[in-house]
C-alpha cells in the first residue's frame, strides 16, 4: 500500500528553516568558547528563542503584509571576512570629510578602512568585539538587555550570532564635536552560497552626553543575493541628546531585516531619521520607550522604491513615564509594482500622564500599479493625555500638477518638483548641512529612473 506525503504547512516549513540556523550556532559556540560567560548565556538564550518560535509567518498580525517564505527558503551562511573586496569607502559615506568613520565588511571591523584620528580619548567608538574585551564593564550592563527577543524572531536570531557591530560609549556631560558614521558594506558571494551577516551595535551616552551619528548600509562590489539582519540598542542617559540617521541602500537583489531599541532616561532628546531606497525586500521594527519623565522623541522616516521592492516598517513609540513628547512623521514614495507597509503603535502606559504624541504617515503612489498599507495605532491607558494619528495615501494631485504646467513646466517635471517636495519634509529635518546635501542628490537621481507619467 502507498502513502502519500502530505505536504508541510508554512508555519513547519518555517520553523524547519531555523534548524540549520541553530547547527551554525553551535558550530560558532564551538570555537568562541574564550567569549565571557555573560555573553555566552545571552547568546544561548536568545538562540533558544528563534528555534522555538522559527521564521516569523505571514499568519502573525505583525507580519501579514511581509512575506519570508523565500527568505526563509534560502540557505543562508555566515558571511566572512571579505576587507578586501573593497578598496575605498568614499562612495558610501554620507556627510562630511571630519566625521569619524567606522567601516565594517561583511560585518567584520577593518580598521584600515576607518578613519578615527582626533577621537578623545574618554569616548570609546569602534568595535563591539574589542568593546566586550577592553571595555566590558561599560558593554555588559546594556547589551542585549533592550532589544527583547519576545518582540521579534530576528532580532533573537542576530543575539545568538552576536559577534561584531558598532560601539559607541560618550561619558557623563561629554559633547562630540564631530559626527560619528558606522558604516556596514555587504560583499555578495560570486558562488553558490548567500551570505548572512547579523551586526549588532550598542550605542550608549552617559547623562548630558551629546552625539550625532549616522548607521548606514550598503552592497559592495557586484550584484548578488545576501541578507543583513543587524540590532541597534541605543541607550540616551538622563538629559543626553542623540541625533541619529540611519541609511538603507542594499543592492536590490537583498534581503534587509533591522531592528532598533532605544531607551531614553529623564529630560534627554533622541532623534532618529530613516532612509530607505535599497533591498529587495527590507523589514525594520523600530521600538523607542521614553523611561524617564520629560523625554522627548522623533521618529521619522522616508522611504523611495521602484520595480518589485517592498519595504515594511514597524514602530512602536513607549511612553512608560509623566510629561514626555513624541514625534512621528513617515513618508513614502512608490513606483512600478513597489510596495510599502507602515504599522505604527504609540503606546501610554499607565501612569504616563501628560503625554503629548503626534504620528503620521504619508503614500504618494507614482504608478497604478504601486501599492501602500498602513495601520496607525494607538494604546492609551492613561486619561490625561494628547495623541493624535493619521495617514494619507495617493497619486499626485492633479490640481497640482495643473498648476506647476500652467506656469510652464512639462507635465513629467512638475510631477518630479511635487515629489522632490514630498520627500524633501523629512530631507528638511536633517540637521547636518552635508548629509542633507548628500540625500539631496541621491533623491534628485532617483527621480531620474521614475517611470514615465501614467505607466
Amino acid at each position: 500500500m502507498s502513502m502519500v506525503t502530505q505536504p508541510k504547512s508554512v508555519s513547519a516549513e518555517l520553523q524547519d528553516a531555523a534548524a540549520p540556523y541553530v547547527e551554525a550556532f553551535e558550530t560558532m559556540a564551538g570555537v568562541s568558547g574564550g567569549d565571557p560567560a555573560w555573553l555566552q548565556a545571552r547568546r544561548g538564550a536568545a538562540i533558544a528563542r528563534f528555534a522555538e518560535a522559527g521564521f516569523p509567518a505571514a499568519r502573525q498580525e505583525e507580519w501579514r503584509f511581509t512575506d519570508l517564505k523565500t527568505l526563509a527558503r534560502t540557505p543562508f551562511t555566515l558571511a566572512a571576512p571579505a576587507s578586501e573586496a573593497v578598496s575605498s569607502v568614499d562612495e558610501f559615506v554620507l556627510g562630511s570629510e571630519r566625521q569619524w568613520v567606522v567601516t565594517f565588511v561583511n560585518g567584520s571591523y577593518v580598521p584600515e578602512l576607518s578613519r578615527l584620528d582626533g577621537l578623545p580619548s574618554s569616548v570609546v567608538v569602534g568595535s563591539l568585539r574589542e568593546a566586550v574585551v577592553k571595555h566590558s564593564a561599560l558593554v555588559e550592563p546594556h547589551l542585549a538587555k533592550y532589544a527583547l527577543d519576545e518582540y521579534n524572531p530576528l532580532a533573537a536570531l542576530n543575539t545568538g550570532f552576536i559577534r561584531d557591530g558598532a560601539f559607541l560609549h560618550v561619558p557623563r556631560n561629554t559633547v562630540l564635536e564631530r559626527q560619528v558614521h558606522f558604516l556596514f558594506l555587504s560583499v555578495p558571494a560570486n558562488g553558490t552560497s548567500a551570505p548572512v551577516t547579523h551586526p549588532r551595535n550598542l550605542f550608549v551616552l552617559e547623562p548630558g552626553a551629546q552625539a550625532s551619528l549616522v548607521e548606514s548600509y550598503a552592497g559592495a562590489g557586484t550584484t548578488g543575493r545576501y541578507w543583513t539582519n543587524p540590532v541597534t540598542e541605543a541607550v540616551v542617559g538622563d538629559n543626553a541628546t542623540l541625533d541619529a540617521y540611519r541609511f538603507q541602500r542594499e543592492h536590490t537583489d537583498a534581503y534587509h531585516t533591522g531592528t532598533t531599541y532605544s531607551t531614553q532616561g529623564r529630560d534627554s532628546k533622541f532623534s532618529l531619521i530613516v532612509f530607505t531606497f535599497g533591498a529587495g525586500l527590507s523589514r525594520h521594527d523600530i521600538r523607542a520607550v521614553l523611561d524617564g519623565e520629560g523625554a522627548d522623541a522623533t521618529l521619522d522616516g522616508l522611504s523611495m522604491l521602484r520595480g518589485r521592492q517592498h519595504t515594511d516598517y514597524h514602530t512602536t513609540l513607549e511612553h512608560a513615564q509623566p510629561n514626555c513628547t513624541s514625534w512621528e512623521y513617515f513618508n513614502g514614495v512608490f513606483d512600478d509594482h513597489a510596495r510599502g507597509v507602515f504599522n505604527g503603535r504609540i503606546i501610554v502606559r499607565p501612569g504616563a500622564q501628560k503625554t503629548d504624541s503626534k504620528q503620521t504617515n504619508n503614500n504618494l503612489l507614482l504608478s497604478a500599479s504601486a501599492r501602500a498599507d498602513s495601520q496607525p495605532q494607538l494604546e492609551i491607558y492613561a486619561d490625561d493625555v494628547k495623541c493624535t494619528h493619521g495617514a494619507t495615501l495617493g497619486p499626485i494631485d492633479d490640481e497640482h500638477l495643473f498648476y506647476l504646467q500652467s506656469r510652464g513646466l512639462t507635465k513629467e517635471a512638475a510631477r518630479d518638483m511635487l515629489t522632490y517636495g514630498f520627500g524633501s519634509e523629512i530631507l528638511n529635518a536633517v540637521k547636518s548641512e552635508q548629509v542633507r546635501e548628500d540625500l539631496d542628490r541621491i533623491i534628485h537621481d532617483w527621480l531620474k529612473q521614475v517611470s514615465p507619467m501614467g505607466a
